[in-house]
């Protein structure tokens, strides 16, 4: 995506540099255009507890402050106009109404200081990493169970552990290429570990979007608060997915295997192997051949080299995984076994962002890295324990449930939002399997401003960093903001009600 590309009028320009240069509005008090603002004991992004815009939040909202809503709705047109022109969609399964929809963006940028994002990087490349080691170690000797650090029912026993995984080799141990990982602050601004999602994770080209939109939105504001870039990010992938080929392999053909036009992340399929220059390739235009995996063109067949792949395990090859799938490519993981061809993510990565998995992350931290976690996990309850499930039974009321295997804000119960019904139904389902699921305080989400209906409101947000794991370890500074666009819901995902926003990380 270039900045020419559905450029916002030329007159969308938020004002001089020196307007607003070194932060110094921060405001006495929550004025008029904010008049809907609340704050309470949740962490606001934006505001103090004493109604004083934080210092890097100060130049928006003094901007903010300054303009006409009728300027601020023009703007956030503007930006939806723009996402629809591109055909920036995401796809809600099961919706009867539309499967098709325009992923919700809000104009307003979300800010974290420069200090704050480097001790959130430090603190994922070093969990990364650890990740990483428990995955090769399972698959290997698993020295992790036989000496007592996790149980292995736990780990043998997951939904999305691959016993065909068992002796593979991965290049440069790098099971998980590709990771984004939730992030969410507690209420004294503390960032935390919500989930890793090791699989296929999905959201990156909102990220781009986003940054595309808004820093056209406020071109002044973008440039004097010296925004960290993140628009190299598909060199980034580029780079680690060639690191990771056969070293004998001068020019690696690299493709991007996608379920098809019906998947949710198409739109990100596409963006991404444009972006990278690759093939954007199904299923059916893949075959295994003299063991080697190969691709048809109209010149004949060509090896390829390396496989970026947005599609789960159980579809990937009907040969070991699912039977009926037609999405994958039969032979495909006998050919990787054997080293013919590099898969990115690596199969049976589910394991590791199990979330009864999860909750074991900071042991595994110290035994592989002999080092204390610098991002905490949220207190989290076994249901698998007798006690911790006697818990979480008597408190549906306050907890989260969630279920171990699932992701995408399903086979979950957010206990202080649902119905006395809802809530002993779920609990039926908890004590019938238990292993199935894990539970957690509920935690009030950090809030930030959101443009609703013509004023500024305050929403719950997560955020995802990417990160990127091949001959090293990046990470572009900052992520997808998601935010639960319903009042008080704390549900982000864009299939349950959520949106997005660009996230800027300031300063040096």
């Amino acid at each position: 995506m270039t900045s020419e590309d559905h450029a916002l009028p030329p007159e969308l320009d938020d004002g001089p540099d020196d307007e607003q240069a070194g932060g110094r509005f921060a405001r006495p008090g929550i004025d008029e255009p904010f008049d809907a603002y609340v704050i309470d004991h949740t962490y606001d992004e934006c505001f103090q507890p004493n109604r004083w815009s934080r210092p890097h939040y100060a130049p928006l909202h003094e901007l903010l402050s300054s303009l006409p809503v009728e300027e601020i709705q023009r703007r956030q047109l503007a930006c939806e106009q723009s996402f629809l022109h591109q055909g920036i969609t995401f796809t809600v399964y099961g919706d009867s109404k539309a499967t098709e929809k325009i992923i919700p963006t809000d104009l307003l940028p979300r800010i974290i200081t420069g200090a704050e994002w480097d001790a959130v990087e430090k603190g994922l490349k070093q969990r990364i990493a650890a990740l990483n080691l428990f995955l090769k170690d399972i698959y290997h000797d698993a020295k992790v169970v036989k000496d007592g650090i996790i149980p292995g029912d736990l780990v043998f026993g997951a939904k999305h552990f691959r016993k065909e995984m068992v002796g593979v080799e991965v290049p440069r141990g790098a099971y998980v290429s590709v990771c984004g990982t939730d992030l969410i602050r507690d209420e004294q601004g503390n960032f935390a570990i919500l989930e890793d999602n090791l699989r296929v994770p999905s959201g990156v080209s909102y990220m781009l979007a986003n940054r595309e939109v808004v820093r056209r939105a406020f071109p002044a504001l973008f440039r004097q608060s010296r925004v960290r870039p993140i628009e190299h990010y598909p060199q980034l992938l580029l780079e680690t997915l060639r690191s990771l080929a056969p070293p004998h392999r001068e020019n690696p053909r690299i493709v991007l295997l996608t379920p098809g036009v019906f998947n949710s992340a198409y739109y990100e399929h596409t963006f991404l192997a444009r972006q990278m220059g690759i093939e954007l390739v199904e299923g059916r235009d893949l075959l295994v051949h003299d063991g080697r995996v190969c691709m048809r063109t109209t010149s004949g067949l060509e090896q390829v080299d390396v496989i970026y792949r947005r599609i789960d395990d159980d579809f990937a090859d009907p040969l070991v995984f699912r039977p009926d799938s037609v999405l994958g490519v039969p032979g495909l993981f006998e050919a990787y076994a054997k080293g013919k061809v590099v898969v990115a993510n690596a199969f049976g990565n589910g394991v590791a962002d199990d979330k009864a998995v999860y909750a074991y992350v900071p042991k595994l931290i110290k035994y592989y890295l002999g080092e204390d976690a610098i991002l905490s996990n949220i207190e989290t309850y076994l249901c698998r324990e007798p006690a911790a499930l006697s818990h979480v039974l008597a408190n549906l009321d306050k907890l989260v449930v969630k279920a171990v295997g699932e992701s995408g804000g399903y086979g979950m119960l957010v206990g202080p939002h649902a119905t006395p019904e809802e809530r002993a139904a779920f609990g039926e389902m908890v004590k019938a399997d238990p292993d199935n699921y894990i539970a957690q305080p509920t935690i009030s989400l950090s809030r930030a401003p959101c443009f609703i209906d013509g004023k500024f409101e305050a929403r719950h947000v997560d955020l995802r960093p990417f990160i990127l794991t091949g001959a090293e370890t990046q990470i572009v500074p900052g992520g997808l903001t998601r935010v639960a666009l319903r009042r008080g819901s704390l549900v982000v995902n864009s299939s349950q009600g959520g949106g997005s926003k660009d996230t800027w990380v300031v300063g040096a």
